[in-house]
């Protein structure tokens, strides 16, 4: 099953069972997809689906920091448990070893020696990576193999 029709099954699982929190993400995750789908005319499919989670999650990452600077301890559990749902939409994460094994193959095939190399580096991995780590902390992970 598809990252699309698991969204879907859940949306429908979440009215039977009645889980307000889950059901309202979950429509939000939808509407933000209807939205990209028209915005930029393509299909809905599991990669527009995986962006338009990586987005939710650094829109409420954000929020849950200015919560935390607002010591509003009670939105930040709520959005803490919103990004616990949007990550099931996301493929399996992968740790941080991992990652950093694959921007050293990387630099390494791309033979990357200076901060010229970013953006061929970031091409390199960006589809092994994209969806599974945030990618913020890719790039300054190459930045400081590449300084």
């Amino acid at each position: 099953m598809n990252l699309v029709e698991q969204l879907k099954q859940d949306m429908i699982t979440a009215m039977k069972n009645k889980e307000k929190e889950k059901l309202t993400v979950i429509r939000m995750i939808k509407a933000a997809l209807d939205k990209e789908r028209i915005d930029k005319k393509v299909e809905v499919n599991d990669d527009l689906l995986i962006d338009v989670v990586n987005k939710q999650i650094k829109m409420r990452n954000d929020s849950i920091e200015e919560f935390k600077k607002a010591n509003r301890n009670d939105l930040v559990e709520k959005v803490e448990d919103e990004v616990k749902i949007l990550m099931n939409y996301l493929p399996e994460q992968l740790s941080l070893e991992e990652v950093e094994n694959i921007i050293q193959e990387a630099l390494k095939s791309l033979e990357a020696t200076s901060m010229k190399d970013m953006g061929k580096v970031m091409q390199e991995v960006s589809p092994k990576l994209k969806g599974r780590f945030d990618m913020k902390k890719v790039s300054e992970i190459i930045k400081a193999k590449l300084n």
